[in-house]
């Protein structure tokens, strides 16, 4: 009457899914933590421990699926990544690298490049607490544009647009700290 062995073979599929669904959600999670670990370290100028942590990071996003099951940690990993090389190559280098040079996707980029934006407003700030009014004015001037960039784009409802809609209100803070300051 049934087929046995078509079960077992369901089984054994949804099992195999299963693991690579949690293979992909632990990996997802340490690329988090590494990338947080990353900018954590630029905010305190612990440079030395950056570029060991780069190594491990790029090392595991190489591994990283882009099945996406029922979650999209993977996706939070790899913006988070974009984010974390990101920041780090413009505290080094003052430039931003490339979807290109990081082997990510579009939509991963974008959103990484506007949770980037927020880190930018931190380290603006706290430019302007140590007294380098110059080094905040150039974060606002990438931020402005950056947000000259996004707003040519016609992005629909989603995550990218919840993001990029939090860019002009990040400037804009960057602002009324430079104006604290002018005064």
């Amino acid at each position: 009457m049934i087929d046995k062995q078509e079960f077992n073979n369901i089984r054994e599929e949804l099992e195999n899914i299963d693991n690579n669904r949690e293979e992909i959600i632990q990996k997802s999670r340490e690329i988090l933590r590494i990338s947080k670990l990353i900018i954590y370290s630029l905010h305190r100028d612990d440079i030395e421990k950056v570029d060991s942590l780069i190594l491990e990071a790029k090392e595991k996003i190489n591994g990283l699926s882009k099945e996406n099951f029922d979650s999209n940690i993977n996706k939070a990993a790899v913006q988070e990544y974009v984010e974390a090389l990101c920041y780090n190559e413009f505290i080094k280098n003052g430039k931003i690298p490339t979807r290109k040079e990081l082997n990510v996707d579009t939509e991963d980029y974008l959103c990484g490049l506007c949770d980037l934006i927020g880190e930018l407003e931190r380290k603006a700030v706290n430019d302007i607490i140590n007294n380098n009014l110059n080094k905040a004015i150039e974060i606002r001037e990438l931020v402005d544009n950056l947000y000259g960039e996004f707003i040519m784009f016609n992005f629909r409802n989603g995550e990218l647009r919840r993001k990029f809609d939090s860019i002009k209100w990040n400037l804009r803070r960057i602002d009324e700290a430079i104006l604290t300051i002018k005064k």
